[in-house]
């Protein structure tokens, strides 16, 4: 590998993550008083949670030849799974740990009967 670009990457990367958390430090010098931004800054952090796991949860089962109804389908059944027993507030380990049975049990049970 170029030894020039690994660094080029790396300064990319160092930018990436370094910029969008000293430019507020230097826009914004004031407290922010109007309660509609700082509501809407507290919610950013899960807004951008949920758009990074949803996909990666429903497609996380999904085989190397690209989409496989199968394999959402049992994405989507773990993902029912544990979306229900966090709202009854289980255990963050119950929580995903049934999450994974239901994916693997109904991907096994689809696949067995189709």
């Amino acid at each position: 590998m170029n030894y020039t670009y690994v660094l080029i990457s790396i300064f990319i990367m160092v930018l990436g993550t370094y910029l969008p958390r000293m430019l507020p430090l230097v826009i914004f010098r004031k407290t922010i008083e109007n309660q509609f931004i700082k509501s809407f800054l507290a919610y950013v952090p899960y807004a951008v949670l949920g758009a990074m796991t949803f996909p990666a949860i429903l497609f996380s089962t999904a085989s190397e030849n690209g989409f496989s109804l199968l394999h959402f389908l049992g994405g989507l059944a773990g993902l029912v799974v544990a979306l229900a027993l966090a709202y009854l507030k289980r255990s963050l380990l119950l929580v995903a740990v049934s999450a994974v049975v239901t994916a693997f049990a109904v991907q096994e049970l689809l696949g067995f009967i189709l």
